[in-house]
């Protein structure tokens, strides 16, 4: 008789087998630990909170926290960091006929509106992201940290607004001019937001952010007093 041929059996399903699956865990874990360490922020201020309260708040130990966050301050950057990348990700789809002003006025529209639809409440809503700011306005540690990431991402918008429009940067100012600009006003709406702002939510904060913006032709071309100009006395 010949040797009966095995019936060939499915293999277990494991982890290995199921791409992505290992990723989206390290992800939830990530996501959990944010905002874990952002209701212990907001709620009993930064220096008080420790690694130690995050880890056990998300029922991890700490040698897991370190896996993903090297320190407590980038742990409360954490959200900053992802939506500064998303903006510059938002920035190099914009139409080529927009003006360079155009398109970063529109991506950081289109980055608040994507990101806060994402986020309507919770750690992640836009109140908690505007609170973490102002924590980190009021921290100096982490403002530290934080304007390095910015000037980071300026250096980046200078080289997207560059390559849009065919520049060298370094012979042709107006990308850097531009970028630092841009930079300074949009950090003046955020620090000039409050949650009680109509409407709320993403759009309010779009409604603030576009109210900026729209003052920078004036404030950087027109005449200030409402009379007529004075000549040289």
């Amino acid at each position: 008789m010949a040797a009966r041929t095995p019936t060939p059996t499915a293999a277990p399903v494991t982890a290995e087998r199921l791409p992505g699956l290992r990723e989206r865990k390290k992800q939830q874990t990530r996501d959990a630990l944010v905002q874990a360490a952002h209701v212990l922020f907001l709620g009993q201020g930064f220096a008080r909170t420790t690694v130690d309260e995050i880890a056990s708040a998300v029922e991890v130990s700490q040698r897991t926290f370190f896996r993903y966050f090297a320190n407590k301050d980038e742990v409360a950057l954490a959200v900053m960091a992802e939506a500064e990348d998303y903006f510059i990700a938002c920035l190099r789809r914009r139409p080529a006929h927009e003006s360079p002003l155009q398109a970063l006025r529109a991506a950081i529209v289109q980055s608040w509106l994507e990101l806060g639809s994402e986020h309507r409440s919770g750690p992640g809503s836009i109140t908690t992201a505007l609170e973490l700011m102002r924590m980190i306005e009021e921290t100096p540690a982490l403002l530290a940290t934080h304007l390095r990431r910015v000037t980071e991402q300026e250096r980046v918008v200078v080289q997207v607004l560059a390559e849009r429009e065919g520049l060298d940067p370094t012979r042709d100012l107006r990308p850097t001019v531009l970028a630092a600009v841009f930079g300074s006003v949009l950090r003046a709406a955020h620090l000039s937001w409050t949650p009680e702002q109509e409407p709320t939510g993403p759009e309010g904060m779009v409604a603030v952010i576009e109210r900026h913006f729209d003052q920078l032709g004036p404030a950087l071309a027109g005449h200030w007093r409402t009379g007529p100009r004075q000549g040289p006395q």
